[in-house]
């Protein structure tokens, strides 16, 4: 009675794959068998060499690499003109002689070197105690309500972006049209030494400061006014 063959024996495909790896000199003076080997190609039906296959693999990695060093350029430009802008609006903001040109000055370079829709500048009344004439807009004096709101849409923290709704654009941006359905702010708090108030920008458009974005320019705008507010308040 003869007796039943034994199983074929076959390679685990990891087992090869590790083989290889620890032998990288395998092919060498097997030149021949890199050409009859195919491979699935990436983007149709049927097969390709392993040759071509790694050319299509290193064209693909030129392209990716290509597009990374695109957007890191981008970004880079993106910077650059960012901090043009920032240091222009500075310039512009140092030379305000008052408090109310201060806030004027800033709506204006916000507008037209950021795209900034709306702005308003809250300061306590110790702020103006001096001055001769109520704050003109887009400053106003930091009553209760508007106290309480602000410190709503900050939720404990010292700057942040939300959403904005109808019933607080009116009441917290009083000197403009507020829109007819809920926009976006960002939001920082006021601070050099002492409580200096708060700096509120604003846009109609919901989607414009999400609550997930960055906050370093508006703390680094607002750590800027404030000092310029102390500053022509003691009437330097």
């Amino acid at each position: 009675m003869s007796q039943a063959p034994e199983p074929r024996k076959t390679l685990d495909p990891d087992q090869v794959a590790f083989w290889l790896a620890r032998h990288p000199d395998f092919f060498v003076g097997r030149e021949g068998l890199l050409q009859q080997l195919k491979v699935p190609h990436p983007n149709i039906d049927g097969a390709t060499s392993l040759l071509e296959r790694l050319v299509m693999d290193l064209r693909h990695r030129a392209e990716s690499a290509e597009g990374r060093l695109e957007h890191l350029l981008e970004t880079a430009r993106h910077n650059e003109a960012q901090y043009r802008r920032l240091r222009e609006t500075l310039l512009v903001l140092i030379d305000a002689e008052d408090r109310d040109a201060l806030a004027q000055a800033l709506a204006t370079q916000l507008n037209e070197r950021f795209d900034t829709p709306a702005m308003a500048l809250w300061c306590p009344s110790s702020v103006s105690d001096e001055e001769p004439a109520p704050p003109q807009p887009p400053r106003h004096v930091l009553d209760q309500h508007a106290t309480s709101r602000l410190t709503a849409l900050l939720d404990g923290r010292t700057s942040r972006c939300a959403k904005l709704s109808v019933s607080d654009w009116k009441h917290l941006l009083p000197h403009t049209k507020a829109p007819r359905k809920a926009g976006s702010c960002a939001i920082t708090r006021l601070s050099a030494g002492e409580p200096m108030g708060y700096l509120l920008l604003a846009s109609p458009d919901a989607e414009c400061y999400r609550a997930s974005m960055d906050t370093l320019f508006t703390e680094y705008l607002g750590d800027i006014v404030a000092r310029l507010l102390q500053r022509l308040g003691s009437g330097g």
